[in-house]
């Protein structure tokens, strides 16, 4: 039940009304407080000089003109984010439109615009002419009057807001922030312990499942609990961010015991797309996203795909002090759980291999990318994950050679992938201590090495 509420919030955050709703409330009940306020006259009494001094009849003119222009321009605002919205879709994907959907600034613009025009028809109703009985709220008056003129603030706020907002550097900036902080909330700073090995698993119970999804949440130390409960262990065949297919084996236990289908049911929270808050692939996946966007043949803005792969490399240089979770958790001195979460290797291969693909014969692409990874070289000592940025390396060399033609181009690539060779090798004083000592293994002379980030302005 854990994960179905941690859904239900998440979803909560990501919707565009809840903000407007809210304001509209605000503004709803401020209305009838001030009015029953100025049916007291202590406004009249306390204020006196900087309220509102109009009959019945100017008052309704003035909160008649207010309510009209605001629901009016309200309008507006909306025309003008369904069009960024359409301009963002088209030119970054479509799955970018949740960044633009739970904007804070979209929502409390059209929340300050509809719930004046609320306030004002609260208020408005309240007027009476002296045949009516004679009543005028000149604080409430005075209340819907800085509203107005905080609806204009908010206008020029809001133009500028969207003009930024749909800048493919903001964009960009702004999913690589979100995958900064999911990498804070989903990565941990100590090691962790290895799940058992396949053996261990002989003679499970596997589980299936008839739901279909995304696994979005997962309450993991709940589910841990139970199986330590029940001395059982489980190894969930799904982890955060995968498809669960309907039908298909989703978990083992081990041993076999009634009721682990209805306690991993009850732990995960399904939903028709990834979440940013359980899968770190997801933000990556907006970042390459607008990269392989760019680099298609309708767009052909290469340099969007390198100032994305800029950020994808400073995630990796962030990455370096922590470790992905294994997913095992641990009760007494007996695994109890075993989720399967992303790695390191996995999320290298998310990161690049469809840029990589999509770069296709662009040299200047292939040259940024090596140049990310050697950046990435310089602060990653840890050798499993070097040899993972090795491998992805000599992809992208083996595709230079294949598909760049010209000659100088392919030299450019090579010349970058041999200063990632010396980092991986030597670190950042390989490139000095090498015109000393060369290192073994290098058969390309250090000229060449040396020479080929001034061979080419890319």
């Amino acid at each position: 039940m854990l994960a179905r509420a941690e859904k239900l919030l998440a979803d909560l955050g990501e919707t565009f009304w809840l903000v407007p709703m809210l304001v509209v409330l605000c503004s709803l009940s401020g209305a009838f407080a001030l009015v029953h306020i100025d049916r007291s006259n202590v406004s009249r009494a306390n204020l006196q000089g900087w309220l509102y001094d109009g009959g019945a009849t100017g008052a309704r003119t003035l909160l008649g003109t207010v309510a009209g222009a605001t629901i009016g321009v309200a309008g507006t605002v909306f025309s003008i984010t369904i069009a960024a919205l359409s301009l963002a879709a088209g030119q970054m994907g479509p799955r970018l439109l949740r960044n633009f959907v739970r904007d804070r600034g979209n929502q409390a613009t059209l929340g300050m615009l509809l719930g004046t025009f609320c306030y004002t028809l609260v208020v408005l109703r309240s007027i009476r002419t002296e045949p009516e009985g004679g009543f005028v709220p000149h604080l409430s008056l005075s209340v819907g009057i800085l509203l107005a003129l905080a609806c204009v603030a908010m206008l020029v706020y809001f133009v500028g807001h969207v003009a930024g907002r749909i800048n493919v550097e903001t964009v960009v900036e702004l999913v690589s922030e979100d995958l900064g902080g999911a990498m804070r909330q989903l990565t941990v700073k100590d090691p962790q312990p290895k799940p058992p090995p396949g053996e261990y698993w002989i003679g499970s119970l596997p589980l299936k499942d008839s739901r279909r999804g995304y696994l979005q949440h997962l309450d993991e130390e709940g589910l841990a609990t139970w199986a330590a409960k029940h001395r059982v262990t489980i190894r969930l065949l799904i982890g955060p961010g995968d498809y669960v297919f309907p039908g298909a084996t989703v978990a083992l236990v081990n041993p076999p015991v009634d009721g682990a289908e209805a306690a991993i049911r009850n732990a995960t929270a399904l939903g028709a797309t990834s979440s940013i808050a359980s899968d770190l692939r997801f933000a990556v996946r907006q970042l390459v996203e607008v990269a392989v966007r760019a680099l298609s043949p309708g767009i052909n803005d290469p340099h969007t795909a390198l100032s994305v792969l800029d950020r994808l490399g400073a995630a990796l240089c962030d990455l370096v002090p922590l470790h992905l979770p294994s997913g095992v958790s641990i009760r007494g001195s007996q695994p109890v759980l075993v989720v399967p979460h992303v790695q390191y290797d996995q999320l290298l291969g998310t990161m690049f291999h469809m840029i990589r693909q999509s770069a296709g014969a662009q040299p200047a692409v292939s040259i940024r990318m090596i140049e990310v990874m050697t950046q990435v070289a310089s602060c990653e000592r840890d050798p499993a994950r070097l040899s993972a940025l090795s491998s992805h390396a000599d992809l992208v060399l083996a595709d230079a050679h294949r598909l760049i033609a010209a000659r100088s181009d392919r030299e450019d690539v090579e010349g970058r992938h041999q200063l990632f060779t010396l980092m991986v090798r030597a670190g950042p004083m390989g490139r000095f201590t090498e015109e000393i000592l060369p290192l073994p293994g290098l058969d390309t002379p250090k000229a060449n090495a040396e020479s080929a980030p001034f061979r080419s302005g890319r």
